[in-house]
Order: structure tokens, then C-alpha cells, then sequence
């Protein structure tokens, strides 16, 4: 088991917060719980955007990278068992 960055554990914490049952789970259960939440997340509030031959503007660039942060935190936790 690798170390999670203290935003991935943060997630996990977050998880287990709201889980009344989290303690009976396998790690990977909340995990992989945590990490979909993330790509929804990703998918609702920063859609993926752009056009390849115009570019994009500042603003959509600095929401892309909100956006590409989330799916790296989901990526960590499923590559990692708590």
C-alpha cells in the first residue's frame, strides 16, 4: 500500500464520515466509492471543453486544470488501497 497524498486522504477521511458502515467495508470499496465520486464531480462541474484548432481562454484553461486535479486524486486512490 502506497501513501496517499493528504488530498486523497482527505477523500478517503471525508468518506468514512459519511459511511455508517465504513469499518465492515474493504478498502477498495471505499476507495473506488471515492474515486467515482471525484470523476462525477469532474464530469458535472468542469465538463471537458475546448477546441482544438481555436484553444482555449484563461478561464477555461484554469477550469481544466480544476478539472484534471479531481481526476488525478480519483486516479491515486484507485491505484492505491487504503
Amino acid at each position: 500500500m502506497t501513501e496517499l497524498s493528504p488530498v486523497a486522504a482527505a477523500v478517503i477521511d471525508a468518506v468514512k464520515k459519511v459511511s455508517y458502515d465504513w469499518e465492515n467495508m474493504f478498502p477498495s470499496h471505499y476507495t473506488v466509492i471515492a474515486a467515482a465520486a471525484l470523476k462525477a464531480a469532474a464530469d458535472q462541474v468542469v465538463p471537458e471543453q475546448g477546441c482544438p484548432i481555436c484553444g482555449l481562454t484563461q478561464r477555461e484553461n484554469e477550469r481544466q486544470q480544476v478539472r484534471s486535479q479531481l481526476l488525478a486524486i480519483a486516479a491515486e486512490l484507485e491505484t492505491n488501497e487504503v
